[in-house]
């Protein structure tokens, strides 16, 4: 795979009250011009000058977008969340639905001083990024749902939340240390294994004083997160969303026919409350498509 130049330098990481006293982390790349993008303006496009807000998936920190928001920092503002319990937000013990992740991410629009955005969520964050879209109003230029947001779980897995759960288990001889961690994650797809996607993996695990490494989110986070996930209807959210939405959807994350069927149910609740139609990306692609399609998800975001 031919990688693009990545002309953003890193970011800066920041910490704001959310909803309950909860600290919230989040990732500033900055912009064109190193910081918040000017939509006040008489001569403004609210539409093309609008911030990127990048949402993270189950168990993911907020680096596993890094690879996209060096590609979108050049061209607008972009922070990316790091959804409660997850990477360096506070993990309390409650609070892990959709609607209450949601709010944690317009808390953090509010902190990080975006004025409108156009939200993006990666698989379970395409959940919270509905959501957050339907409470933004016109706050929200555009919604990218990145294979996930726009299906019922369960009738596309055939499974319930604790089915669901354990099989989220690694094998022991994956997490035996952090060499074998990182080399279990860069087979996934060698050709896009970097810097960038080694931070993220070290970000995803901790390492034991005995040398192992166990998940950076807790079990706890993780069962509430995964019935959140299963509790979710894209049908009532997506009706709900004033701004343009396009989902993109991995072909090869699953058999892909009950997974657009669910994105047509999706699409038709959103037409009967008079929505836009729902723009189809597809890409033949495993799930992780902001490590496998970092250009192309880019291009949509700018686009």
């Amino acid at each position: 795979m031919t990688r693009d130049p990545s002309p953003a330098p890193g970011p800066e990481g920041y910490l704001l009250g959310g909803p309950g006293d909860v600290r919230l982390h989040f990732l500033d790349w900055g912009g064109p011009d190193g910081g918040p993008a000017d939509d006040d303006g008489p001569d403004d496009r609210p539409d093309d000058r609008a911030a990127i807000l990048l949402v993270p998936g189950l168990l993911s920190p907020a680096s596993v977008w890094a690879p996209v928001a060096r590609r979108t920092a050049a061209a607008r503002r972009t922070v990316v969340t790091d959804l409660r319990g997850h990477g360096l937000s506070d993990s309390p013990q409650d609070g892990y639905d959709v609607a209450s992740l949601a709010a944690d991410v317009l808390a953090v629009a509010d902190g990080a001083g975006l004025h409108r955005v156009v939200l993006a969520g990666h698989g379970f964050g395409g959940c919270v990024a509905a959501a957050a879209a339907a409470a933004m109003g016109e706050r929200c230029a555009g919604l990218l749902l990145v294979d996930g947001g726009f299906e019922r779980l369960e009738p596309i897995t055939g499974l319930d939340a604790d089915e669901f759960l354990r099989g989220l288990d690694e094998p022991p001889e994956v997490m035996r240390s952090m060499a074998a961690w990182l080399e279990d994650r860069r087979g996934f797809d060698p050709a896009s294994w970097d810097a960038d996607q080694e931070r993220a993996a070290r970000d995803a695990v901790v390492e034991t004083a005995a040398g192992r490494v166990v998940r950076a989110v807790r079990p706890f986070v993780l069962d509430a997160a995964v019935r959140g996930m299963f509790a979710y209807d894209p049908a009532p959210v997506l009706a709900g969303v004033g701004a343009p939405v396009t989902a993109v959807v991995a072909l090869l994350a699953g058999d892909p026919a009950p997974r657009l069927a669910e994105l047509g149910r999706a699409a038709q609740s959103r037409a009967a409350a008079g929505g836009s139609p729902i723009r189809r990306e597809s890409f033949d692609a495993a799930h992780n498509l902001p490590r496998y399609r970092p250009a192309a998800l880019a291009a949509l975001l700018l686009g």
